[in-house]
């Protein structure tokens, strides 16, 4: 790596990586290891450490980042709400929230209603809760599933590691293979309550739902009058190249969960409940504090006008074209999954924790969700020039790992 800069503007503590890593250690609760690098300041798709070191942010904050760090559109109407109104609870309404839930509305394209949370952990929940609301007890996930960490997300999610150590956990959940259509029909009854799916699985490795998979899951879950809940917390808000990933199946949902992009890096989660399904929640059924808040809605709100003015749906379908063509080429690399800029590298060995450990020493962040398979999803503004550095930077990458 090249040595250190001091970006512009840098206002930094005096302090060290080595220094700051070594408080976190005795001070944060351990539920995330040791985080790998201690982060200063961001502009666009790029961070700095606390040392100078410059990074290719090729993560976005997990999906979160989707206007990249410091966007001027999210400064200013984040700085202009706090100056207006910053909390008042839900026992009163802000503009900003009544016009974040129509603006979601309207992209969705159907009637409904939303319930605004803090997180996609929240956000689920919250499906959670409005499911019970039909009568039935008993809800369908994925295996490769993940939803979220709190109780009831955690009981939806499949992995063993995160289940067990909290089992036994809430609710009647049977999992089935994802994109299976015959084991999702023969799991569907008419005690379901509802089905929960992600359009294209993030944390399993970017997994892309099989064509007619969520066609098949409206049609059979519409005949045994259970839910279908699409999971779009990684997916939505552009991530994909439109606004929701399950827009190109032709499917209407009866909810979809929203969080990570929606903020552009404030925390907000969003349930839209469309259709019959937007009467389950009433007076006294959920709540939060936080939720709806008018600075995370005003933050929202920016992110959504900057990706229609500025054409980032279409950015990010020709940033992630350029991504997976460039990848796909490398023998190291079997395929490239997903769409637009959420992408899976599907590597010939299971190294990809090497090659996120090496990418860190190159500048580039990215993300190792499984043995095979790193994870790429860069702010929506990435740019042509940092997209071909990315791909020439991973293809060197690869080359020197798993040689």
């Amino acid at each position: 790596m090249s040595a250190p800069e001091r970006p512009a503007g840098w206002a930094g503590t005096p302090v060290t990586g080595a220094e700051l890593t070594q408080r976190y250690q005795s001070s944060v609760m351990n539920t995330f290891g040791t985080p790998a690098r201690v982060l200063a300041r961001g502009e666009g798709s790029t961070v700095w450490d606390v040392d100078g070191n410059r990074y290719l942010d090729l993560l976005g904050g997990i999906a979160v980042n989707s206007l990249g760090h410091a966007h001027p559109a999210i400064v200013e109407a984040v700085t202009n709400q706090l100056q207006t109104l910053g909390h008042v609870s839900n026992f009163f309404i802000s503009e900003p929230q009544v016009r974040l839930a129509e603006k979601l509305l309207s992209l969705v394209g159907h009637d409904g209603r939303v319930f605004f949370a803090n997180s996609g952990a929240e956000a689920n929940e919250a499906a959670f809760k409005a499911s019970r609301r039909t009568g039935r007890t008993r809800v369908v996930a994925t295996e490769g599933s993940f939803h979220g960490r709190t109780m009831g997300a955690l009981a939806l999610t499949s992995k063993a590691q995160y289940r067990e150590p909290f089992e036994p956990l809430p609710g009647d959940v049977t999992f089935v293979p994802y994109g299976d259509v015959a084991a999702l029909e023969a799991a569907v009854d008419d005690t379901v309550a509802a089905f929960v799916v992600e359009p294209i699985q993030g944390e399993a490795g970017v997994i892309d739902a099989p064509e007619g998979y969520l066609a098949a899951a409206r049609e059979i879950t519409s005949r045994h009058g259970a839910l279908l809940w699409v999971d779009e917390v990684q997916t939505g808000v552009g991530r994909t190249g439109d606004w929701f990933a399950h827009t190109a199946s032709g499917i209407v949902p009866d909810l979809v969960t929203l969080a990570k992009g929606l903020g552009g890096g404030i925390p907000i989660g969003a349930m839209i409940a469309l259709g019959d399904a937007a009467t389950l929640l009433g007076p006294g059924n959920h709540g939060t504090t936080f939720g709806g808040n008018p600075v995370a809605t005003a933050a929202a709100l920016a992110v959504i006008d900057t990706i229609e003015t500025e054409g980032l749906l279409a950015h990010a379908t020709a940033r992630g074209d350029q991504l997976a063509a460039g990848l796909e080429r490398h023998p190291r690399v079997t395929a490239v999954t997903g769409r637009g800029l959420l992408r899976g590298v599907v590597l010939t060995e299971p190294r990809a924790a090497d090659v996120q450990t090496a990418a860190y020493d190159a500048g580039l962040i990215v993300n190792a969700p499984t043995p095979d398979r790193l994870r790429l999803a860069p702010p929506l503004v990435l740019t042509e020039d940092e997209a071909a550095h990315a791909v020439a930077t991973i293809s060197a990458l690869l080359d020197e790992v798993l040689a």
